[in-house]
Formats: structure tokens, sequence, C-alpha cells
């Protein structure tokens, strides 16, 4: 029998349901790609941490309503709002709101299943990819995008790409290209592709895994619905790691020029539309993420460049130029690597700063 969850406070944008053990929490914002906004973080908080201490709930599955996708992200035109009225705290109120979210699902004491379909960019990811079962569909279309809009990788993007197999992560960052679910397994970003039809039908599927522990229930998910992942991408580490691992963002951007591998030349042409800025900043954000291999700790780095980036150009004109106007035309200031101001980014991604 289904019941309303008194938590539900928005049902239009989160709805949550009980169907004996198990606890379904739905985005429902098809209309905006279930972007997320301040009610929906809030509302997510509350109830995953309501059925944390319900002992009548035993495993807890996290969706996205609509067939376009699970999550775009954050309502990148509401932070576009913010940052050009002045309400720059406002902003960084809801990336610690969001940050601390994410922090909860990695660290749930229950089951907790994300079902990754369809757009899964951004915050997103943050609530598909640290969950205790990540599971993705082939096609789903995910990626850290910020790069595009004068951003830098957040939500513990950062700490999930420092991960990747090689320097996949600098890679993904500095050029915002997105991957299929098909793919994401090999780069960590989930545990098991499955099929559509499971997908379709998860909820009637579950009640055979209430009581098993995360690991067992990813485990077997994998050999009763899982779905061939890719490892096409293994392809493409050589090329990537010889320009990616380099020692600084510059030299990154010179050796992707100088490489006849075509992918290597539209790699060159994608860090070359980005802003310079987020570029430098998702390299910096990704190396030190990968010296410390803490989640919490990637938190906080991504808060402290998020303060910086939110008061610089770029982020209102890359919002601008993408979402408001769409016009897909840029003016980043500076302009160029050479004009960036590394250290500052260097002091904030190393938590060095004054």
């Amino acid at each position: 029998m289904e019941n309303q969850s008194p938590a539900t406070a928005a049902p239009s944008q989160i709805i949550s349901t009980v169907h004996g053990p198990i606890g379904h929490i739905e985005l429902n914002r098809d209309a905006k790609l279930n972007a997320l906004n301040l009610d929906m973080l809030n509302e997510l908080s509350r109830v995953l941490r309501a059925w944390a201490q319900d002992s009548s709930i035993s495993l807890v599955l996290l969706t996205g309503r609509g067939q376009r996708a699970f999550c775009a992200g954050g309502d990148i035109a509401d932070f576009h709002a913010a940052i050009t009225t002045g309400r720059h705290q406002d902003f960084a109120n809801l990336l610690a709101t969001e940050f601390d979210l994410d922090y909860l699902i990695s660290t749930y004491p229950k089951p907790l299943i994300s079902l990754a379909h369809g757009i899964t960019m951004g915050g997103g990811i943050g609530l598909a990819s640290h969950a205790p079962v990540r599971l993705v569909t082939a096609n789903a279309a995910m990626g850290m995008p910020e790069a595009k809009i004068g951003y830098t990788p957040d939500v513990g993007g950062s700490h999930l790409l420092a991960s990747a197999p090689g320097h996949f992560g600098e890679y993904y960052a500095m050029s915002a290209q997105s991957f299929t679910g098909a793919d994401a397994v090999l780069l960590g970003f989930a545990d098991v592709v499955v099929t559509e039809g499971f997908a379709e039908n998860i909820l009637d599927e579950l009640d055979e895994f209430v009581g098993l522990n995360a690991g067992e229930i990813a485990a077997a998910i994998e050999v009763m619905h899982g779905a061939p992942e890719s490892f096409a991408l293994e392809m493409d580490q050589g090329w990537i790691d010889h320009a990616f691992g380099a020692v600084t963002p510059q030299e990154v951007f010179d050796r992707l020029q100088h490489m006849v591998h075509p992918s290597a030349q539209r790699a060159a042409q994608q860090l070359a539309a980005n802003s310079p800025t987020s570029v430098a900043s998702a390299f910096y954000n990704v190396r030190a993420a990968r010296e410390e291999q803490d989640l919490r700790s990637a938190l906080d780095r991504e808060l402290r460049l998020a303060r910086y980036l939110m008061y610089r150009p770029d982020l209102a004109e890359g919002i601008r130029a993408q979402v408001i106007d769409k016009d897909r035309n840029p003016t980043w200031s500076p302009a160029s690597l050479e004009e960036v101001d590394h250290a500052a980014l260097r002091s904030l991604a190393e938590g060095t700063e004054d």
C-alpha cells in the first residue's frame, strides 16, 4: 500500500512515498529537467534525515521523474539572478546546503539507491554518484559542465574526477565534455549499468533486495539486471594522460595543440572555448582532490573556489551566454590562460589563502 510521506512539503517538486520497507524520493520538476533549487534541497535533506531514523524503512530509492533527465544540476538561472543582484551570500548558502546534502547521501546509514537516467549533470551528479548504490542507464548523459559557464566542478565532482583512471579527471573537468552512462562505471561515477526494463520498473523489483547491505544489493542487481558497460574510453587514455598529465594548465593546452590526434585537437578547441579562469580552476581543483582523496575536504575546497568565482565576471557572463540569451558567445575576462590569477586559484585549492 502506498502512503504519502508526511515529510513532503513541496509535492510539485519533491515527491516522497513509502512502500512497505522502501522509501522512494522522486525529483518532480520535469519542465526544468529536475534542476535543483533551495526548496528541493531542503526537502530532500529533511526526508532523508527523517527516514534515516525511521526503523520501518530499510531501503531508500532516489529517482527523477520524466524521460529527459534525472537532474540537470542546479537552477543556474536562479544563480545568475543572485550574483547579478548582489545576493552572493544567498548563492553561497545554497551551495553549502547542497554540499551538506551530498555528504549526507555519501554517508547514509541505510542502503540508498540512486538511478541516473537522461541528463545527469552537475548537481545531479552530486545526488546520483555519491549514493551507496549507484545505478545508471546506458544512455544517460553525464558530466561536470561548469567550465562552460565560468564556474568549477562542485558537489564533490572534483573528488569523483580525481578518482577516475589516469588523468580522465582533468580532461572532463577542463573540457566540460560529457560522457554516457555506459562509461560511468569505468570513470567511477556509477556502480552498475542497468537495463532499460529494470530502470522503468525498478520499484517493483526492489522487494527482494530488502535486508541486504549496499554492496550486496549492487552485486545482485549487476548479476540480475546489469547491462553492458563501455570500455571504449580506454582507447583514449594514452593521449589524455599525456596531455592532461602536464604540470600546469597552460602546458596541458600547449600539449593538446601540438598533438595530431583528432580527439586531442577537439579537446584543445573545447578548452579554448571555455572560461580560462574555470579551466585553470578545474585543473587545480582536481589535482588537490587527488592528493587528499577525501569527499568532505573536496566539498570544502569547492565551496572556497565557488566563493571566489561568484565574484568574478565569467560566471554571470557564462550563464548569460549559455542559458539566458543562449547566444553561445561569451566574452571571458581574462581572455587567456596566461592572464589568469593562477596564484589565487592554487592557494584556494590548497587551502593556503589568507
